[in-house]
């Protein structure tokens, strides 16, 4: 694979998640709700003129109806006063509007099996839109539900961006008080040294041991004086 073809497919492998991180189901769910919904409208549309036409049909053939049996009349009443001739031209008139009956009916039985399969698939489609927007509804929830779950869940343990901050800094402080303990035992085996001193306290290093040493006596005397008074006891 050549150096573009790779770049390329990097290129795309890196908008892919770029778009799945963008991508809300919520929107997605109600996106294709709408879709469905536009569909049913123009179904609706297209069934209502579907039907206009099958009126505007009706009405022409009532309409030729009437225009034969105006016919079949007029023939009765010109035979009724000898005019042959009138007779046969309203007869003829007649047959003329009797087929233009009978093409309107066929046209009108076509236009009434469009409109009997609109029909059908309006009522498929409500079904399905009714049966989507369940599932949408549950989803959603699902999701919404899930969604919260990771929130808390990346809140206790830290690992959102909520709380990550939060685990560092006890870290530093963690550091911070560990390094000062260390630098406090540290000064205080050196005051006990010798090497730091009191700035108030002038004696010599001397004098301080023999005091330390006072001190030491002074306690084990006491110690031996409560040992002799509880043995008496």
């Amino acid at each position: 694979m050549s150096i573009l073809g790779r770049v390329a497919d990097l290129l795309q492998a890196k908008t892919q998640k770029l778009l799945d991180r963008l991508e809300d189901p919520n929107e997605t769910l109600d996106l294709s709700y709408e879709k469905m919904i536009s569909g049913l409208q123009e179904t609706k549309q297209h069934l209502a003129e579907v039907v206009t036409e099958q009126k505007v049909l009706e009405r022409q053939i009532q309409s030729a109806q009437q225009e034969a049996d105006q016919a079949q009349e007029n023939a009765r009443l010109a035979l009724q006063s000898s005019r042959e001739d009138l007779a046969r031209a309203a007869l003829s008139q007649r047959q003329a509007a009797l087929e233009k009956v009978d093409t309107l009916g066929k046209a009108r039985a076509n236009i009434a099996a469009q409109a009997d399969k609109l029909i059908g698939y309006q009522r498929t489609l409500e079904d399905r839109i009714e049966q989507f927007r369940t599932q949408k509804e549950v989803m959603k929830s699902s999701y919404a539900a899930a969604q919260a779950q990771v929130k808390v869940t990346e809140s206790i343990t830290g690992v959102g961006d909520h709380l990550s901050h939060v685990g560092d800094a006890m870290r530093r402080a963690e550091d911070k008080v560990s390094g000062m303990q260390a630098k406090a035992d540290a000064m205080s085996d050196l005051m006990q040294a010798g090497v730091l001193k009191d700035p108030l306290d002038h004696r010599t290093s001397v004098e301080r041991e023999l005091q330390n040493l006072r001190s030491n006596s002074n306690v084990d005397a006491e110690l031996e004086k409560l040992k002799a008074e509880l043995g008496k006891a």
